[in-house]
C-alpha cells in the first residue's frame, strides 16, 4: 500500500455498532463520511458461526490516505476488537482522481494530503465515478453526466456527517441528507464527465456535488461505447 495515495474506506457493521466507529474515525481525524443502510445476507448457519444475531447493516464511506488507514486499522483492532466476529469489516479501495483542488482538500482535511487538483492511477479502461450531492438532486447530476456521455446511473440514498467544514472549503452550505449517483463510464469519458457534473451541478449549485472515481478492472452486461455496425460473432 501506498501511505500517500489516497483510497476509499468502507465499512459494513451492524447498526447498533455504527456509532463505536464513526466516533473512532473522529477521534482519528476522519470527520466526512457517508453512511446508508443496508442488510446482510448470511445464512442463519453462517450468522450463528461468526456470532451475529442481525443483519440489519449500516455501510459508511470514507476518504483517507494509505497512512491514515493504517492508523485506523490499528486503532479498530485495539479499540473496537474488529477481528471478533459480528464486529464488522473495513476495507479501502484506491481512488483514481478527485475532481477539484477545493473539494479534494475538503474530503482530506487534517490528512497531510497536499497534491494537485486530480491524480490518476492508469492502467484500466473503464472507471467507477461516484458524485455525491445534497438528497433530491440525483436528476441534476444525471443531466450533467448524460451531457458528457453518460448512459445511466445508480442512486443510493445517504447521510453525511462532517458538513460543516463544507462551508469553510467551498464556501457553501451543504445538507446531511445525500444521494450517491454510480456511474460506470470509460476511462476515455471520465475526465469530461466528472468536469461536467462539477461545472453544472457542483459546489455552487443546489446539487453540491463532489465527485471522485475508483479504477474498474472488468465489467460484464455494459456497453461503454457505441455499438460497431459490424458486430464479431461469439
Amino acid at each position: 500500500m501506498n501511505q500517500t495515495e489516497l483510497y476509499l474506506m468502507i465499512t459494513v457493521t451492524g447498526r447498533d455498532r455504527l456509532a463505536d466507529f464513526v466516533t473512532l474515525y473522529k477521534d482519528k481525524g476522519l470527520d466526512v463520511h457517508w453512511i446508508t443502510l443496508g442488510s446482510g445476507t448470511a445464512k442463519e448457519q453462517m450468522l450463528r458461526y461468526l456470532a451475529l444475531d442481525k443483519t440489519e447493516k449500516a455501510v459508511c464511506m470514507s476518504i483517507l490516505t494509505g497512512r491514515k488507514w493504517l492508523e485506523v486499522k490499528r486503532a479498530m483492532s485495539v479499540r473496537l476488537r474488529i477481528e471478533a466476529p459480528g464486529i464488522g469489516i473495513a476495507f479501502v479501495v484506491p481512488l483514481s482522481s478527485v475532481a477539484g483542488k477545493r473539494e479534494l482538500m475538503f474530503l482530506t482535511e487534517g490528512q497531510d494530503y497536499w497534491k494537485g487538483e486530480e491524480k490518476t492511477l492508469k492502467g484500466t479502461q473503464q472507471e467507477l465515478l461516484i458524485a455525491i450531492g445534497n438528497q433530491g438532486y440525483s436528476e441534476d447530476i444525471m443531466d450533467a453526466a448524460r451531457a458528457a456521455g453518460a448512459r445511466g446511473g445508480t442512486i443510493i440514498h445517504a447521510r453525511g456527517t462532517g458538513m460543516d467544514k463544507a462551508e469553510r472549503f467551498l464556501g457553501i452550505s451543504l445538507g446531511s441528507e445525500k444521494d450517491v449517483v454510480l456511474i460506470v463510464t470509460a476511462t476515455e469519458t471520465k475526465k469530461a464527465m466528472m468536469h461536467s457534473i462539477m461545472e453544472k451541478a457542483g459546489p455552487g449549485s443546489k446539487a453540491g456535488a463532489v465527485v471522485f472515481s475508483l479504477p474498474v478492472e472488468d465489467t460484464a452486461g455494459m456497453r461503454l461505447h457505441p455499438q460497431s455496425e459490424e458486430t464479431e460473432e461469439a
